[in-house]
């Protein structure tokens, strides 16, 4: 019974990252922001963040603060990857995979076509 109550602990925890993420992301003026909820389709995550940005200092801005926030979750992203390009900035928080794309980049990978099976969460006020 108590693993069923920390794994439920950790999902609730990871669903309030995600949402929280999403909601920095959009202030940060990302557009088409979304939360795929990827438990269960994927072996490694509970939950994807996707937006766009509309410039690579934009993208390295939004991924700074969504640092930041995940700090106050007491999270660190366990990797990073992109920040040179900034085409996709991937940050990686084990529970929660935060992916940033300029334009072009999102239409290519598609990651909700990719992930179609996947719910959406909703995440606004």
């Amino acid at each position: 019974m108590s693993d069923d109550l920390t794994q439920g602990e950790t999902n609730s925890t990871a669903a309030d990252l995600a949402v929280r993420l999403a909601r920095e992301a959009d202030a940060t003026a990302c557009e088409d922001v979304s939360i795929l909820d990827v438990r269960g389709l994927s072996p490694v995550t509970d939950y994807f963040v996707i937006a766009t940005g509309s410039s690579a200092r934009q993208l390295r801005s939004v991924a700074d603060s969504i640092e930041q926030v995940a700090d106050e979750y007491g999270e660190r992203p366990l990797g990073t990857e992109g920040r040179s390009d900034a085409r996709w900035i991937l940050l990686d928080f084990v529970t929660v995979v935060v992916h940033i794309f300029d334009p072009p980049s999102r239409t290519h990978y598609d990651l909700e076509l990719l992930w179609g099976d996947a719910p959406r969460v909703d995440w606004a006020e």
